[in-house]
């Protein structure tokens, strides 16, 4: 039975209850552990593991990442969630739920750049890394283990390992034979697990495991899976193809596959990401244009900060606003030239607001940037009809160095504070 230490990545035979080499608990034995190649890792509660990282006060605390009252949950702390926090819900209800939490609103540029150390961990191991979000990643290390030296379940613990000793963060990886499989195994065992499913097993653990596991299988779906009496992996299995494509379409077709384990999508490190955005809901619908100006400024600035460490430029901004009675109005506008600079992001948003011609009250607001591409194949960015451009950019460029050696509040721009 092969083996695996996760702390000293030793790989002894049998199943001993104990590292033979470190002493270390954290075994891991499965019948094929060394050769499933497909994987899935997933930070730890991310947001929440940076904040903890850089500010050891809140280690023992219950830490909770999102906006106001409200406001919804980014992320929380395993500390919270055992109070029954969990992402997408609204702040009243978490705050009801976890009283004592500390709110932070997170800051995007910082888990943008922890999450780029570590694609770049990822991306050292094989080329076929694909990105879900900025905590989580697809990785296929397939025809690598000469390359390393390791099978790929040694190399993928040597990762993990790897990224709590040298970003502070910790993750957990799902290993099986195709991503479906691999993102289940994932949430099986957290944090800091490492959890299998192996080919010869896929039929008897999905048997009775809920449809719900299936990635995409919302409020909605599950409910017209209910209807069709389908609570199961084995309700699906009793289903002929024919009759779920005729009651579900493609998406039933998808279902006969995931009733038996089989997905054959491949994993793509190409796969482009649209669009950057961030929004804000404020603690009380608001019309006053000084409190509305500083948002889209801050808001620029997060959609920047992130375009920035994604090395993205954009040629779209969109503005977002919604109404006291949830109304939504939206706002776009294409620019001469693609850019990632908080200045234009903030001069073009501001100025689609003033021609939005409505004067709210609004919950909320948001600033997106989309038709992304690569920075270096955008050209200049500053925008050559306007003479002060360059000067700004240069401004801005340098106030990014200042941040990045002395922190993010090290300078702030004044409409910031409002």
């Amino acid at each position: 039975m092969p083996s695996l230490c996760r702390d000293c990545l030793a790989t002894p035979p049998g199943t001993p209850a104990r590292c033979p080499s470190c002493g270390s608990p954290r075994m891991l034995s499965h019948p094929e552990l060394f050769s499933l190649s497909v994987a899935h890792m997933d930070c730890d509660a991310f947001y929440a593991s940076v904040e903890k990282r850089d500010n050891p006060d809140l280690r023992d605390k219950p830490v909770i990442i999102g906006g106001g009252k409200r406001g919804v949950v980014s992320t929380a702390c395993y500390i919270a969630r055992i109070k029954g926090v969990r992402s997408a819900m609204p702040m009243f209800q978490a705050l009801k739920l976890c009283p004592e939490a500390v709110v932070v609103r997170g800051d995007m540029a910082t888990y943008a750049r922890v999450s780029r150390q570590i694609r770049d961990m990822m991306e050292a191991l094989t080329p076929a890394v694909e990105p879900l979000s900025l905590d989580e990643a697809f990785l296929d290390l397939t025809g690598t283990e000469k390359l390393h030296g390791a099978p790929p379940a040694v190399v993928l613990a040597g990762l993990v390992k790897r990224m709590q000793e040298e970003i502070g963060i910790t993750g957990s990886i799902g290993l099986s034979h195709n991503k479906f499989l691999a993102k289940v195994a994932s949430d099986l065992d957290k944090p800091r697990g490492f959890s299998v499913i192996g080919k010869a097993e896929t039929a008897d653990f999905l048997e009775h495991q809920p449809v719900r596991l299936i990635w995409g299988v919302g409020q909605a779906t599950q409910a017209a899976l209910d209807k069709a009496g389908i609570r199961t992996f084995a309700d699906l299995r009793r289903w002929d193809r024919r009759d779920l494509h005729a009651r579900f379409g493609g998406f039933g077709e998808r279902l006969w596959h995931l009733a038996r384990g089989q997905d054959a999508r491949s994993i793509s490190a190409r796969r482009p990401v649209k669009s950057i955005s961030n929004e804000t809901t404020f603690f009380e619908d608001t019309a006053d244009p000084e409190i509305l100006d500083g948002h889209l400024w801050r808001l620029s600035e997060k959609v920047a900060d992130r375009a920035k460490a994604k090395d993205y430029a954009g040629r779209v901004v969109t503005l977002k606003l919604k109404r006291a009675n949830h109304a939504l109005l939206s706002r776009r506008e294409s620019l001469r030239a693609p850019t990632q600079l908080a200045d234009t992001l903030y001069r073009h948003a501001r100025a689609l607001y003033d021609r939005a011609g409505d004067a709210g009250p609004f919950r909320l607001i948001g600033v997106g940037l989309s038709d992304l591409m690569p920075a270096d194949q955008a050209g200049a960015t500053a925008d050559l009809l306007d003479p002060d451009a360059a000067r700004r950019e240069k401004a801005e460029r340098a106030a990014d160095a200042i941040r990045e050696r002395f922190g993010p509040q090290a300078i702030v721009k004044g409409r910031a504070l409002r």
